[in-house]
């Protein structure tokens, strides 16, 4: 992977296919680092036509680490949170977004579709609604608006439990696979196969790329600090695609539903049996639904560029070079 200097903060990225190809950005969640989106939604992606690119968010993986200060006690941050009082951080979403949008910059990329999943989802929304010349579209995925409501953002106590638990033996690679495993089978997705020595092998790529528990703990409290978004998420204009799991035991389906609610032309797909990770009967649904939302809203965007007169017109113009699909408005008539 390579390095770009953002802001002072070095994210480690890479990028795959056609740098000439629309891209597309993905944002990975918390404590993950960007290897943890699967090869095959990468592959698909590429395979479709577009340029990819995963990145380290800060505070882990091979991206620049924040340093100093006390650990953060992260149950009475979530208690202000759930109380809607202010929580103090070293960074919000908005920062990360920052990021985001300017490793485009670093790539030369005028605009990209966002995909984020969980935080990462988080942070492409705030992407899409800061830099709305930026996002070509948005695809949020098992995420949240942050609004507080325990309905909304409480997930099962068992789930929670299991991803703020510390791993023991951290320094061990096998003992930190057997942790996530453990945690995996807490809020992975009951109604999709899961092979358990692909998971092994998948999380010590993960392990191997490196996890950093406090840069985790920090990252939990930048989405406590943002507090509730949805007047920043009714902002966007790029067209947007929910998708969330029936089954999510972290963040519960009305997380999604009311990410869609709060999102302007908004479109929710929910999977039934899907819980809080990537397995892969559902990466295959993933890539479907991505692949079919990017070259719509490219559709869209070509549409609306024939409407408006040059120069404007050619500003906008970026390479599209996908058939037209159409969506029917409102929900999505898959959803389950």
């Amino acid at each position: 992977m390579t390095r770009a200097t953002v802001r002072g903060i070095e994210l480690d990225y890479e990028s795959i296919g056609d740098v000439g190809a629309p891209a597309i950005l993905l944002i990975m969640g918390l404590g993950m680092p960007g290897i943890a989106w699967p090869d095959p939604i990468v592959d698909g992606l590429v395979a479709a036509g577009f340029r990819v690119i995963r990145f380290d968010n800060r505070d882990c993986g091979h991206s620049s680490k924040v340093a100093g200060g006390r650990p953060p006690n992260l149950r009475m941050a979530i208690l202000r949170a759930l109380l809607r009082r202010t929580v103090t951080a070293p960074y919000t979403l908005d920062d990360m977004a920052v990021d985001a949008a300017g490793l485009l910059d670093a790539l030369g990329i005028g605009r990209a579709h966002v995909v984020g999943v969980s935080m990462g989802g988080m942070i492409a929304q705030n992407v899409a609604a800061l830099y709305p010349q930026r996002v070509a579209s948005l695809t949020s995925i098992m995420s949240s608006t942050g609004n507080p409501s325990v309905r909304v953002s409480m997930g099962k106590p068992r789930a929670l439990r299991a991803i703020l638990a510390r791993p023991a033996g951290a320094s061990d690679v096998e003992s930190l696979v057997e942790h996530y495993a453990r945690v995996f089978g807490v809020i992975g997705s009951p109604g999709f196969a899961v092979d358990g020595e692909l998971l092994r092998h998948n999380l010590r790529r993960i392990v191997s790329r490196g996890v950093y528990p406090a840069g985790t703990a920090r990252q939990l409290l930048a989405i406590l600090a943002s507090g509730d978004r949805r007047p920043l998420l009714a902002r966007i204009v790029a067209p947007t695609l929910v998708i969330h799991g029936s089954d999510d035991p972290v963040l519960p389906v009305a997380a999604g539903r009311d990410t869609a609610l709060h999102t302007p032309g908004a479109r929710l797909a929910i999977i039934s049996g899907m819980g809080h990770d990537l397995p892969p009967g559902v990466q295959r649904l993933l890539v479907e639904r991505i692949v079919e939302h990017c070259r719509g809203a490219q559709c869209a965007a070509v549409v609306h560029d024939a409407a408006v007169p040059l120069p404007y017109a050619s500003a906008r113009a970026e390479s599209r070079n996908h058939a037209c699909l159409t969506f029917p408005h409102g929900l999505d008539p898959k959803q389950k």
